[in-house]
Parts: structure tokens; C-alpha cells; sequence
């Protein structure tokens, strides 16, 4: 799981979801982070600045129920049975945190 601070990942949630990229993404209780869900091994090679990205297991959905959040505390901002892939590709996640940080400096600048 990738996570980053709420503000750029809600920018990068509807990037993805306008890209029809987006896979699970989970809300933090606290709404100071979302949770990315990417493949597993996306640790291994993650290096975006301002993000962390840890293993996470998500418990398959069973019998129609919602799939439960893996973190204690968190929601599903877009949960997997709604989410258009299984997980989110990182070289799309990490052109939706770029995209997402300039639209955030551009906001920034005209304040």
C-alpha cells in the first residue's frame, strides 16, 4: 500500500479515476492519509518522495459482503468492489501524484 497525505491523494484518486486507473484506495481514520493499494513487490521499488509504501493484505470479499479494510481505523474511499482494477499500477500512481502536486501548486499560488 502507498500512503500520502489526504490532500494529494484525493487529487490523485480522481486523477486515476478520470484515467479509469484507480484500484482500492482507503481513507485513514484520522483523514490525515489515503492507502493506495499497488501489486505486491511495488515496496521494493518505491521511491517517491513524500510517500510510504509497505506490504498490506486485503481479506478477499465473500458471500456479496464489502471487503473490510485492512487498516484498524480506516475507510474505503473507493473500496475493491467498486474500484475499476484490483490495484493500482504504480507508474500510473506515480504520474497521478506528480499531476496531483502541480495542481496543488498552481492552487498554492493563486491563493
Amino acid at each position: 500500500m502507498v500512503t500520502v497525505p489526504a490532500r494529494e491523494g484525493l487529487e490523485a484518486a480522481d486523477i486515476l479515476r478520470l484515467w479509469d486507473s484507480a484500484g482500492p484506495v482507503l481513507h485513514d481514520g484520522t483523514g490525515a492519509t489515503l492507502g493506495f493499494l499497488v501489486p505486491p513487490g511495488t515496496a521494493d521499488g518505491w521511491d517517491v518522495p513524500g510517500s510510504a509504501c509497505a506490504p498490506t493484505h486485503v481479506p478477499a470479499a465473500g458471500g456479496g459482503r464489502a471487503t473490510p479494510p485492512p487498516v484498524t481505523g480506516a475507510c474505503w474511499l473507493l473500496p475493491p468492489e467498486g474500484a475499476g482494477a484490483p490495484a493500482t499500477e504504480p507508474a500510473l500512481l506515480r504520474a497521478a501524484l506528480r499531476e496531483a502536486a502541480r495542481v496543488i501548486e498552481v492552487a498554492e499560488r493563486c491563493r
